[in-house]
């Protein structure tokens, strides 16, 4: 179980990681990238980068305190924290009809939720 919780999180800060570019990508580069990004349309240049910021902090959340073994409660608080990061952003393309995006985020929702549910109750770091 603690592979499988390791692996969700490296692959949600991954995720995290990359969605964190919305700090240094202009707001109309983010809508020139096609459909799926019409959800940027909705955010004023501010809101971007401060939702950047919370993935960046999602992504060093998620591995760095286990990594470094200071305050690894932590983890799945981080966890928590993405979980509702992706709950709104599902609610956010699902308003514009993105669904086939929707759908990604319904899994990486999923994966938060495990890794939550697994370090605080399953297999939190001792």
């Amino acid at each position: 179980m603690n592979v499988a919780l390791w692996i969700v999180a490296g692959v949600l800060a991954a995720v995290l990681l990359v969605s964190s570019a919305k700090l240094v990508i202009p707001k109309e580069k983010i809508l020139a990238a096609g459909d799926y990004a019409s959800w940027a349309e909705d955010f004023s240049p501010g809101a971007l980068k401060a939702l950047g910021v919370v993935d960046l902090l999602g992504a060093v959340g998620l591995i760095l305190p286990a990594v470094l073994d200071i305050a690894p409660i932590l983890v799945p608080v981080a966890a928590t924290g993405t979980a509702l990061l992706f709950a709104g952003a599902i609610i956010v393309r699902v308003q514009r009809g993105l669904w086939t995006t929707a759908i990604a985020e319904v899994l990486y929702l999923a994966m938060a939720v495990f890794l939550a549910w697994g370090r605080f109750g399953l297999e939190p770091f001792a």
